[in-house]
């Protein structure tokens, strides 16, 4: 069935193209009656206005992209809307793309948010490789990094300071009386796990005790799952007496397989994760995380975009700092 178009809502009005196309976008041009024809006869036809080439012709969508490292992940989804929050309050809708820890899926977001000539960017990026948001530089479509700092200082960005967060979250098992520390996370191609495992090496190397370092691919539960099922196979003399988790979703798995094998949290191993996800509170045995206000990051991250869009100018960055939320999965000082 071939396309109803803006010609045959015309002809079954009995008026011209551009009276429809006036009726559309701007009415007050037209009479009160033409626009009931227009009106009837759209919805006779069940025309569906072309929105792609409206926003072509008027050079805006009203649309922003977002991209981000793995939505699966409560902390980003929590991102995600907020942005969303700010987005809307403007008049503005979020298209979100899903890198899921892929390089390839994060450039082909961004070569479709080009070609759609979306308004503005907002990335979550997997690499300190920003090459690719050059393009959007050249058409003057302002970027906001969100959870990583641009190296090159070029790209503004909402973030937090993962290095303190790291150096928190072992101070913390530390002062519980923690002195064989694990760190679990990675890969450390991606900034915030090589900060967060900076900030945990530098308050070990601070103390009398000592660090291994578990790096993982991704960060998942059920990863975390197959992590916590060797190390509670380890001898007990050689098994970490706290975990640092790289999020809070490995912390978990790692939590739950050491409880079901029958080893004390936090007796025997204390746990600490990061992000504070809603579960994080809810687990088993609640677990002590590092929080990210992750929600506020997404709308503060939307509200600089928009901002920058509006006036021409690029915005300012903006870094939250992280806060300990201890539970009991940790040993108190």
């Amino acid at each position: 069935m071939a396309e109803v178009g803006i010609r045959d809502v015309a002809a079954l009005a009995g008026v011209s193209i551009t009276t429809v196309s006036n009726a559309l976008n701007r009415p007050e041009l037209v009479s009160r009656a033409a626009a009931q024809r227009v009106e009837e006869a759209a919805r006779t036809l069940g025309y569906v206005p072309n929105i792609a080439a409206r926003q072509l012709r008027a050079g805006r969508s009203t649309v922003i992209g977002m991209a981000v490292i793995n939505i699966t992940n409560p902390f980003f989804s929590e991102v995600v809307l907020g942005a969303e929050e700010s987005a809307e309050a403007a008049g503005y809708s979020v298209f979100v793309g899903n890198s899921y820890d892929s390089q390839d899926r994060e450039t082909r977001y961004l070569d479709l948010f080009d070609r759609q000539r979306l308004d503005g960017v907002l990335l979550a990026p997997l690499s300190d490789d920003l090459s690719a948001l050059d393009r959007f530089a050249k058409r003057d479509v302002p970027v906001v990094l969100v959870d990583r700092v641009d190296p090159t200082g070029r790209h503004p960005s909402v973030s937090l300071d993962d290095v303190h967060g790291g150096r928190l979250a072992t101070e913390h098992v530390l002062a519980g009386g923690a002195r064989r520390v694990a760190f679990v996370g990675g890969p450390t191609g991606v900034a915030q796990m090589r900060d967060r495992l900076a900030g945990c090496r530098a308050a070990v190397e601070a103390s009398d005790a000592s660090l291994q370092v578990i790096e993982t691919s991704t960060l998942s539960v059920r990863l975390g799952r197959e992590i916590g099922m060797r190390i509670a196979a380890m001898p007990p003399g050689e098994r970490p007496d706290a975990v640092v988790g790289g999020n809070d979703e490995v912390a978990l798995g790692i939590l739950h397989s050491l409880v079901s094998e029958g080893i004390d949290v936090p007796g025997e191993v204390a746990i600490i994760g990061y992000d504070d996800i809603d579960f994080a509170a809810a687990s088993i045995v609640p677990l002590t995380s590092i929080r990210q206000p992750s929600h506020e990051m997404g709308r503060r991250a939307a509200q600089l975009l928009l901002d920058a869009m509006a006036s021409g100018e690029p915005a300012s960055s903006v870094r939250f700092e992280p806060a300990l939320m201890p539970r009991q999965s940790t040993r108190p000082a």
